[in-house]
């Protein structure tokens, strides 16, 4: 029955939350990676504004050297991996948590770290920069805005989840709600 309560908690929630995150995170780079043309051809044509409304007064933002937008597609797979690493991290220290009783600050640290990384990439990279300053959601074809936001509210989730956690099991050790940090 103990093993029960465990599970019916909210680290347990962050836990399978940064696990879930952690594995997704590492399927986006690996196919990225993998299948390199598919979202190097995405980022060229994002970058390019080729498909958008071609107002004069926005083509200037352009950026159409193979190279430049080569270098941006691998910025965002290493941003991608480290995301990933730190998810995977954090995950490791959450099972650690609930096996040994160990602290959750290790574990919040890291899926924190790993959750500000995906808001910064799919919020600033793709929402901000490439839907707005690229004009991403005026194109029909290259509009990645959707999928972006999913992973926006997946990783907001995930970082009001592990506050949460964390208040949570301070009060059921009696530390009062003050201290939580």
């Amino acid at each position: 029955m103990r093993i029960f309560s465990r599970i019916g908690t909210l680290t347990a929630a962050a836990t399978v939350l940064t696990g879930m995150t952690a594995i997704q995170m590492t399927l986006v780079a690996v196919g990225n990676i993998t299948d390199f043309e598919t979202n190097r051809e995405f980022v060229h044509h994002v970058l390019a504004m080729d498909t958008t409304f071609q107002s004069p007064n926005m083509m200037w933002r352009a950026i159409t050297s193979p190279g430049l937008a080569d270098a941006v597609y691998v910025a965002i797979i290493a941003w991608e991996l480290l995301t990933a690493l730190s998810l995977i991290a954090g995950f490791v220290a959450w099972i650690r948590t609930h096996l040994a009783g160990r602290p959750l600050s290790t574990a919040k640290q890291l899926s924190n770290l790993g959750w500000v990384m995906q808001l910064t990439l799919f919020g600033v990279g793709f929402i901000a920069i490439g839907g707005e300053w690229f004009q991403m959601w005026q194109s029909s074809k290259w509009n990645g805005l959707q999928p972006a936001l999913q992973n926006l509210i997946i990783a907001s989730f995930g970082l009001v989840l592990t506050h949460l956690a964390t208040k949570d099991s301070r009060r059921a050790a009696g530390v009062p709600d003050d201290n939580v940090s």
